[in-house]
């Protein structure tokens, strides 16, 4: 049994895990200590690697000590699914949010922790957190939404989910909310904003047991997120109690040896690059102590032995990667975040849903054949097999639904015309939107980088290569095809191409009953067409099963029950300013629906939103008393014919404060049913931050207690409390 087994043993019998981790990390040697404290392969070797697609063929390996048996972590990253594959492509994060389902994105975490041990990673990068700040944020895709509570539980419900088999790592920690810039902006924001709009969601990670933070490219109040102090001893540990380990962000993450250390990051990733060659010289220059590294290094260390007995578990096989049932939670997820954001009656009737069997059906639009999962960085899945709008729709009703991709729109609307209902499939795709790498973005970083690579891991590493016999190939890809990472970068525009707003306006005009489905990974302005056609979907990157669950919806065979997780403004005036480009930026407390209610701006499509093919009403609310908590009931009527879900929202603060989401809970209720729901409301969700002792103002006096349908829900249910 090794040293490290052997103290796994005890702290699974109740020792002290970081007590024994300390014991493990004194009985290394000076080389052993240092090799924790980065990743173990050689930079140069590992970016050719990585260009080439060993992002998606293998894991990230580090904090490895054989000679104590310490297995250290296998880094494999999301958030959609396992990018090593081909694996499950989930709809992105975004998309999830939209599910308002935490039930359901536990049950994804739970998918993909067994996928990440199928292909032997052990660390998975698929938490991630930053809030909406603005829909133009590249990655906005990889998140789930602009209000930090509503992050938060989903991204808590991701991480118990992926912690029954493996550890979760959250990211980008913090105010990482752009993209063009991330690796020069400074963001400037003060304590209440910090902590009241860009923390409260990580922390309740933290709380939820994560085994691992990672932090950011950005800098935060002049400090690099990866070497602030401020961030990661300050708030992640004596503030909040974090017990796990830190990585940094990829390459770039940090950019100075010991100060990183004696800040708090536990470990550079994923190369041997800044420290490995840095910082010796560091310790000598007293940026950082002997007593900081080894602290790093238990970090990890103690991380590893709780979590020990469940890596210790035999991995599946690998044929649970893209399995079916993993498949249909795809589907059922993909159903579920769908929002219905129009459906108006044409000849007397809603458009949707449609009788599949009795209507013909034109597929029009450049994506309605296209496999669009969403970005083509960090979080691209290798899926074996994408199932568009138009196979998913030609399965439910046969061949003999029409398509064109919409090249020519005067022919695209002849076909459409001859058709019963005209589904348009426009939007964006991972080049419009998504993770931005090279270019200009990092040139100023050359100086970072390594001169060459330390022979011996170099040759280590050539090794692990030619033992790869059989590499995960990329389903479909041509011979020659370039595999690696695509630039995608924060959105130009928070409106669909011209040419396809011209799309829309030729098949409204030649089909009456014209149905636009709208692929992107946050808001889309849509007021210069909406009212030519009388139904629009919003359907995200829905992932591989993402046809089947539009036809689901189309076809009846599912409720539209998704609820927006953004504000869709009126105009891009009513958003905070967003600068791709900048290299200084001031975050404050006020973004998405807090700030469409401040300035007095009604939204196009409130946070919360979402049409059903019912009539779905909450018809009675009220507060109890549940010891030191509120407990807010309701009652939800289903007057239609058909069952429905409904997502009842609970929003409250004090009198002079912003109204804020501090509950929800996703309702089904049968046709003309009515369901009771209690919305748990604990005190302490509704204290404010104050800057001056940083700490909790325990919420006292006047509030109020707004129960609705979504942010602005006019037959919201006001409710008055005094908290004393």
């Amino acid at each position: 049994m090794s040293p490290f087994e052997a103290a796994a043993r005890r702290v699974a019998d109740g020792a002290d895990p970081a007590a024994e981790a300390d014991v493990l990390v004194a009985a290394m040697t000076e080389e052993e200590r240092r090799w924790c404290l980065d990743g173990d392969l050689p930079f140069w070797a590992g970016l050719e690697d990585l260009g080439q697609g060993g992002y998606h063929r293998r894991t990230f390996p580090a904090a490895r000590v054989e000679r104590l048996g310490i297995p250290g972590f296998a880094f494999s990253d999301g958030p959609r699914g396992v990018v090593i594959g081909p694996a499950t492509a989930f709809p992105v994060s975004m998309a999830r949010g939209a599910t308002w389902d935490v039930d359901l994105e536990e049950r994804i975490g739970e998918a993909i922790g067994t996928e990440l041990r199928a292909v032997g990673a052990t660390l998975y990068g698929g938490v991630c957190v930053n809030v909406l700040r603005h829909p133009a944020w590249g990655r906005a895709q990889e998140t789930y939404g602009e209000d930090p509570f509503h992050v938060g539980e989903l991204g808590a419900a991701l991480t118990r989910g992926v912690q029954r088999h493996a550890m979760a790592c959250v990211k980008h920690f913090a105010a990482n909310s752009m993209e063009n810039a991330r690796f020069s902006v400074d963001v400037a924001v003060d304590d209440v904003a910090l902590h009241e709009v860009f923390l409260p969601h990580f922390r309740r990670i933290v709380e939820e047991g994560v085994a691992a933070v990672m932090s950011a490219y950005n800098a935060v109040n002049g400090e690099w997120c990866g070497q602030s102090g401020a961030l990661l001893t300050d708030v992640l540990r004596h503030e909040w109690g974090f017990e796990g380990f830190v990585i940094s962000d990829w390459i770039f993450g940090l950019r100075d040896a010991g100060p990183s250390v004696a800040a708090g990051l536990d470990v550079e990733m994923p190369y041997r690059m800044i420290r490995a060659f840095g910082l010796d010289d560091a310790l000598a220059a007293g940026e950082c102590t002997e007593a900081d590294a080894h602290r790093a290094v238990a970090n990890t260390v103690a991380t590893l032995l709780r979590f020990a007995a469940v890596l210790a578990v035999e991995p599946p096989p690998i044929d649970v990667l893209a399995s079916a049932p993993h498949r249909a939670l795809a589907r059922e997820a993909a159903t579920k975040a769908a929002v219905l954001l129009r459906n108006e009656p044409v000849d007397g009737a809603p458009v949707l849903p449609l009788d599949l069997s009795a209507t013909s059906v034109a597929v029009i639009g450049p994506l309605a054949d296209a496999p669009n999962l969403g970005d083509g960085g960090s979080s691209d899945v290798w899926a074996p097999e994408v199932i568009t709008p138009l196979a998913g729709l030609r399965e439910a009703a046969g061949e003999g639904v029409a398509h064109h991709d919409g090249s020519d729109p005067e022919a695209a609307a002849e076909i459409a015309a001859a058709a019963d209902v005209a589904v348009v499939v426009v939007g964006y795709t991972k080049a419009d939107e998504g993770e931005y790498i090279g270019g200009s973005a990092t040139a100023h970083l050359a100086d970072l980088m390594p001169a060459a690579d330390e022979p011996e891991v170099a040759t280590a590493f050539a090794a692990v290569l030619a033992a790869d016999t059989e590499p995960f190939q990329k389903p479909g890809a041509a011979p020659g095809e370039d595999v690696g990472f695509s630039k995608g970068g924060d959105r130009a525009s928070l409106r669909l191409r011209p040419a396809d707003v011209a799309l829309i306006r030729a098949i409204a005009a030649a089909n009456a009953r014209t149905v636009v489905a709208i692929v992107a990974g946050s808001a889309v302005l849509i007021d210069e067409w909406v009212d030519a056609v009388p139904a629009v979907l919003q359907s995200w990157y829905a992932g591989m099963e993402g046809g089947r669950a539009l036809a689901d919806l189309l076809g009846g065979r599912a409720e539209p029950s998704g609820r927006l997780p953004f504000s869709v403004p009126t105009h891009e005036d009513h958003l905070p300013p967003f600068d791709a480009e900048a290299t200084e930026v001031t975050y404050d407390a006020w973004h998405g629906y807090w700030r469409l209610a401040r300035d007095g701006h009604r939204a196009a499509h409130p946070f919360g939103f979402g049409l059903s093919y019912t009539d779905l009403a909450i018809t009675s609310a009220a507060l109890g008393d549940a010891g030191d908590d509120l407990a807010v009931s309701a009652t939800v009527a289903n007057r239609g014919q058909r069952p429905g879900v409904e997502v009842v929202q609970v929003y409250a603060g004090a009198l002079d404060a912003p109204r804020r989401l501090v509950g929800f809970s996703r309702v089904e209720v049968a046709a003309g049913a009515t369901v009771d729901v209690v919305v748990p409301v604990p005190r302490a969700r509704l204290a404010r931050r104050d800057p001056d002792a940083r700490t909790w103002r325990r919420a006292v006096g006047p509030h109020e207690v707004v129960v609705g349908r979504h942010a602005e829900d006019p037959e919201a249910h006001r409710l008055a409390v005094d908290l004393g």
